[in-house]
């Protein structure tokens, strides 16, 4: 491995310990949260109530994901973060708004959330299919 590989590795894997971190304070205040409301027997499926932990696990998961990601850079199963990875983190955050999104939030900021959605599910969707159209390719170069 060269300086700069090693050098990537490093930053790859300082990253995951502090996405670590960040996983493990989000889960611990996750569970402050939920254990209280359930222990007074507070109505979970109540829309605030709903809409925020549910905020909350899915920020949790878009945290794993974005740890993965990085781990895989670290163990060296990936040169580089996939923009593919990328798109689908941005994906989860742009379902993570849905979800979470106040009542009396204007037309404006929805539109402007499905449209970023929109955008980035027909680039995630334009990737797939270039890199469908490039494994057909190679199968067949093989088969020749």
């Amino acid at each position: 491995m060269g300086v700069y590989e090693r050098f990537e590795q490093v930053v790859a894997v300082t990253l995951s310990v502090i996405i670590a971190a960040v996983i493990l304070i989000a889960l611990v205040q996750l569970v402050l949260q939920i254990v209280p409301l359930m222990v007074r027997g507070m109505d979970i499926l109540k829309p605030e109530v709903f809409g925020s932990l549910f905020g909350m696990i899915l920020t949790l998961l878009i945290a794993l994901e974005f740890g993965h990601t990085i781990v895989r850079v670290a163990v060296r199963q990936d040169n580089i973060v996939q923009v593919k990875t990328v798109l689908l983190i941005a994906l989860l955050a742009l379902s993570r708004k849905f979800i979470v999104l106040d009542p009396q939030e204007g037309a404006a900021t929805i539109a402007a959330i499905a449209g970023a959605t929109l955008v980035l599910g027909i680039v995630y969707w334009l990737l797939r299919e270039r890199e469908d159209r490039l494994g057909a390719t190679r199968r067949e170069e093989r088969g020749a």
